[in-house]
């Protein structure tokens, strides 16, 4: 695409036509910390020297550390076929199946995703996928709002706290009245988190008894590798199923891509944002996939439509689908119970420290060390290990608070070391 600039005269005609009187003021509701302070930008380089100095500056990452950093994103294995498959041409070339009768097997790629999913949770439907687990939650508060014609948004303790300020964020120009507890009289919606951010396994089927009755729905952001143990949204009574699907195949990173998954019942599936793949049988009887549901409503609809930042996050839903498929039902269990036991172990060899949580916990859990957690942390990671989240640092706890998560990839001989290089620092 060639840059065609304009004259001085054009621009002050464009902006006679929007209304002001200078670039400037474009930028107006922009708060002046946040505009970019500087358009000085280097000269180019040749391909050899942006390859060397990209070099140089990954040489700066840490890498090789044993993590037990949690939160909500998770250093789970991912097997070799998971990236062997999914970086396959024919998926990457047609991940977003904007003709869809061109793209039969991205759309039954689709299609297996949301069966996987609707298994997983014990739901009816799932979309084909959301941003991430964060937008997941105001997507899940606004498909609520629709159904019940409500607009209090009831927001659990449970909930991760990145969770509720991007919700407070996306909501920040709707009619909705964002409050924290577990009161459903008069809301849309309740959303709880299961496991909670601290870790704590709870059972929110009598809540869910209570939101039916005051005719408000039950939201429940679940940690997909957990349903290997714990009980399903679906069989709590939920109405809607949320999660950050970056545990099924997605590599932690600087922030994504990463996968929102969302399921739902039959009876709200048309007030559902995204879109939905179906099965079907063309005119000679073969079998055949649609899109039963899409998205592009948005350009027709604004304000009315489902969503306005949803999206198709098909690649990424794709190595879930192909990761719940290598696990199978057997191994998806034997992955929740690793996790579990060794978590357990662990627990059992920090004597030294307060565990804060006041229930069964799956893989993740909160204590209270004998001192700062931050400084603990940047201690421990000279020794090779992140040694979780300060929960001061999202203001899930205080100063000495530490928040703790175990993996199926870690040995216990790891275990064994971390739990000795812990004592050592933040008993010092």
């Amino acid at each position: 695409m060639s840059w065609i600039p304009t004259t001085d005269a054009d621009q002050q005609a464009m902006l006679s036509v929007i209304g002001v009187d200078d670039v400037e003021s474009l930028f107006a509701s922009i708060p002046e910390p946040l505009r970019m302070q500087s358009w000085d930008i280097p000269p180019g380089m040749s391909e050899m020297a942006v390859r060397n100095h990209m070099a140089e500056l990954a040489a700066r990452n840490t890498v090789g550390h044993t993590s037990f950093l949690g939160g909500g994103y998770y250093d789970h294995y991912i097997p070799a076929a998971v990236d062997a498959l999914s970086g396959r041409s024919e998926f990457y070339t047609a991940y977003t199946p904007y003709q869809p009768e061109s793209s039969q097997g991205t759309l039954q790629s689709i299609y297996e995703y949301q069966s996987a999913i609707c298994r997983l949770t014990d739901m009816e439907f799932a979309n084909a996928s959301l941003y991430d687990g964060g937008t997941a939650v105001f997507e899940a508060a606004t498909m609520s709002a629709r159904i019940t014609r409500r607009n209090r948004i009831v927001i659990h303790p449970s909930l991760n706290p990145t969770y509720k300020a991007m919700l407070h964020t996306h909501a920040a120009n709707l009619d909705l009245e964002i409050v924290e507890g577990d009161d459903p009289e008069g809301a849309a919606c309740v959303i709880v988190q299961n496991p909670s951010f601290h870790g704590t396994v709870a059972d929110f089927t009598a809540l869910a008894e209570r939101c039916h009755a005051a005719k408000a729905l039950l939201v429940v952001s679940f940690y997909p590798v957990s349903l290997g143990m714990v009980k399903t949204p679906g069989e709590m009574g939920a109405d809607i199923a949320i999660a950050e699907g970056q545990s099924l195949g997605q590599p932690l990173g600087f922030g994504g891509p990463y996968l929102g998954i969302m399921a739902t019942l039959k009876k709200h599936v048309r007030k559902m944002p995204g879109r939905i793949a179906g099965e079907t049988q063309d005119s000679e009887g073969r079998r055949g996939f649609v899109l039963t549901l899409q998205a592009r409503e948005q350009h027709i609809r604004r304000t009315k439509a489902m969503s306005n930042i949803c999206s198709n996050q098909a690649l990424c839903a794709l190595r879930a689908l192909i990761h719940l498929t290598l696990w199978g039902k057997k191994g998806f269990k034997d992955v929740a119970v690793a996790c579990h036991s060794k978590a357990e172990y662990l627990k059992s060899k920090l004597g030294f420290v307060e565990i804060l949580n006041e229930g069964p916990t799956f893989n993740e859990f909160a204590v209270r060390l004998p001192r700062n957690a931050a400084d603990v942390c940047a201690a421990l990671l000279e020794e090779g290990f992140v040694a979780g989240l300060p929960l001061a640092d999202v203001n899930a706890g205080e100063a000495n608070d530490l928040l703790i998560a175990v993996t199926e990839k870690h040995s216990r001989e790891a275990l064994d070391a971390f739990a000795t290089a812990l004592e050592r620092v933040a008993c010092s």
